[in-house]
């Protein structure tokens, strides 16, 4: 037996870059995401409300396809290691959390693609693109898959707002390098 194939290697010290872009490029296109979409729902109707859910069903779908590509790079690139100090249930609640994360950063653009679906807009990336129809037209399960969309989209704010609590945390109270070793590399100016 290949001895390298059973080695476990080590833990990273760091996100590689890739990792760090889209962790960034994702949290931005959620929050504006999530921005726009309680913005725009109480508008009256009207070419600027139509126009924007354009814009959120593009972002959307993008949203989509870059979590789906950070899914993939984290399932073939090891994270680093979380801090020995801490507790089996803080590991627990990081891991659950990211798997929270991941599962929202998926479900939530297609409960938004089905629910368009349904309601019978057709879905059309960056106005180029027309995507299938998940569903047929019914007005019913549309309006399901809205109070569907939204509890997901609640959900995510409450598993962000713990993400962030906890980042801001290992930073300012425990001291250990969690927050940093997402944040860009800062090297010495020349």
């Amino acid at each position: 037996m290949n001895p390298t194939l059973t080695q476990v290697s080590p833990a990273p010290a760091g996100y590689t870059a890739t990792a760090k872009v889209l962790h960034w490029l994702l949290a931005l296109l959620l929050f504006a995401l999530i921005g726009l979409g309680f913005y725009m729902h109480d508008l009256p109707l009207s070419p600027e409300k139509l126009q924007l859910y354009s814009w959120h069903k593009w972002a959307g779908v993008s949203a989509f396809l870059l979590a789906a590509i950070r899914l993939g790079w984290r399932l073939t690139h090891r994270p680093p290691a979380l801090p020995a100090s801490m507790s089996a249930a803080q590991r627990l609640a990081a891991h659950v959390g990211h798997l929270g994360l991941y599962v929202l950063m998926l479900a939530i653009p297609l409960s938004g693609w089905l629910m368009s679906s349904a309601k019978g807009f057709q879905t059309v990336w960056f106005g180029i693109l027309p995507l299938p129809d998940l569903v047929a037209k019914d007005k019913a399960l549309g309006e399901l898959l809205a109070t569907l969309h939204l509890g997901l989209n609640l959900a995510l704010l409450a598993l962000l707002a713990g993400h962030i609590g906890a980042s801001l945390k290992h930073h300012f109270i425990d001291r250990d390098d969690i927050l940093t070793r997402m944040l860009p590399d800062r090297r010495p100016q020349a």
